[in-house]
């Protein structure tokens, strides 16, 4: 049977390396770590903390939104990846010699940066974003402009996916921007690592218990570059086009789920949507200790003692999602395991009853569902005001709307670009990688209801 190999699955390489380029002293920042640190500089990484995580455009000040919970997700991955990565080494122990210096370390650095962008390519208002961006591409007023591109492009917008657009930040850059053609030069092991889904939206698989076939992780524009990603690092073919998940991806997708079910919860709790007794039934299970058994602490302030419990589970979840981890080893390398380590854990039943309650009071609160569904009408009336824009540049209205487009989402000089697709993603990059509050200001003055002030 075919398998993935540690040997190849670590790679430093990098796509479109400048000609002459000075080989970067790895004495003092591992490749793994310049990839940490040049997401963290990259305004697309800064835009995240006005997206949504739990409340769209909270007031509160403890309420994390997506900025706060990719750092705290990128810690659970470094953790994650420095235990798997330290048995990894001990296991493959020619592996250091294959790659000089190769220390637990960089395998934590992996995961971590992987987990820095897991969400940097989704739209304004979180996953109703998606949902918004799809719905216009399949509504009436979308047909005219999909009407010259191929069913795997317009499933590319039909079922917009902000992993794919991730992928496109991370690894594209705009002809009116420079003329690189590869975003943040990241290591093909990162870029493997982020893409938990290596698959085109064309080989999605309805109704699939492979959790990797459920969801798309690349555009169409981007496709050939990610085969030749996977090719270079011996990722296992899956279909056309299609791969078998990087390993470490698995890491990514655990540090997402422990931090969005517990951290989002807690949040739930502070915002007082989740009564404190409540909480602290549901939480005792994964504290794996004896309910009865007192604290050498006394808390005098609920929210401290949810930060005590938060910071406990968190620690017991990473231990054991590495550990069954490796224990799948094998059939990870093998492409034969297929679902989210999660699943695995011996509280799942809790997790599953916190993440049900979370989504009764959270994600289903009132408020919440009213501006997701003001964020219908925001994506899509943008969406639709500036594709008339770019594929109709000569009406008097949409002569000033081009104004309003950044330089990068046009070709080089501010023309257009030819390619329909090409156009279509390159306005759709635009509108998706907007803040939830940029996204509703920019609305409301192209419509009228809000005009600039003027200075």
């Amino acid at each position: 049977m075919p398998t993935m190999t540690w040997e190849r699955l670590i790679s430093m390489e990098r796509s479109d390396t400048p000609a002459n380029s000075p080989a970067p002293d790895s004495s003092v920042r591992g490749d793994f770590q310049r990839d940490y640190d040049r997401i963290v500089f990259s305004s697309a990484f800064r835009r995240l903390q006005n997206k949504t995580q739990v409340m769209p455009m909270p007031e509160s000040d403890f309420v994390h939104n997506r900025l706060t919970h990719s750092l705290e997700a990128s810690c659970v991955g470094r953790s994650l990846g420095r235990t798997v990565g330290k048995v990894i080494l001990e296991r493959h122990p020619d592996l250091p010699q294959t790659h000089k210096n190769l220390s637990d370390a960089d395998f934590g650095d992996m995961v971590a940066a992987a987990c820095l962008a897991h969400d940097i390519g989704n739209p304004p208002f979180g996953h109703s974003g998606e949902d918004a961006i799809s719905a216009y591409f399949r509504s009436d007023e979308a047909k005219p402009f999909l009407l010259s591109l191929s069913e795997a492009q317009k499933a590319d917008l039909q079922n917009f996916e902000g992993n794919a657009a991730g992928f496109r930040i991370l690894t594209h850059t705009h002809p009116g921007q420079s003329s690189g053609t590869c975003g943040m030069r990241l290591t093909y092991s990162t870029l493997a690592t982020f893409t938990k889904y290596p698959r085109p939206s064309d080989q999605v698989v309805k109704g699939t218990q492979r959790t990797s076939e459920k969801k798309y992780g690349f555009f169409q524009a981007e496709q050939a570059q990610f085969s030749k990603i996977a090719t270079k690092l011996g990722m296992l073919p899956a279909g056309s086009n299609a791969f078998h998940r990087h390993p470490l991806a698995f890491l990514v997708e655990a540090a997402d789920d422990i931090c969005y079910r517990i951290i989002d919860f807690e949040d739930g709790c502070k915002l007082g949507l989740i009564p404190f007794d409540q909480a602290e039934e549901l939480l005792q299970p994964l504290l794996n200790r004896d309910p009865n058994r007192k604290s050498s602490v006394e808390f005098h302030d609920q929210h401290e003692q949810l930060g005590f419990w938060r910071a406990i589970i968190i620690s017991n979840l990473i231990k054991e999602c590495a550990d069954i981890f490796l224990a799948h080893e094998e059939e990870i390398l093998s492409g034969t395991y297929d679902q989210p380590i999660i699943n695995e854990v011996k509280q799942k039943a809790a997790l599953d009853q916190i993440k049900k309650v979370s989504i009764d009071r959270i994600y289903r609160n009132r408020p919440v569902l009213e501006i997701e569904a003001a964020g219908f009408e925001v994506l899509g009336g943008l969406l639709d005001a500036f594709l008339k824009t770019v594929f109709h540049p000569s009406a008097s209205r949409h002569k000033k709307y081009l104004d309003l487009i950044p330089n990068q989402y046009l070709a080089r000089d501010r023309q257009i670009v030819t390619d329909a697709y090409e156009r279509i993603l390159n306005i759709t990059d635009f509108i998706s990688g907007l803040t939830d509050s940029a996204a509703i200001s920019l609305y409301r003055k192209i419509k009228g209801i809000e005009l600039p002030k003027m200075y």
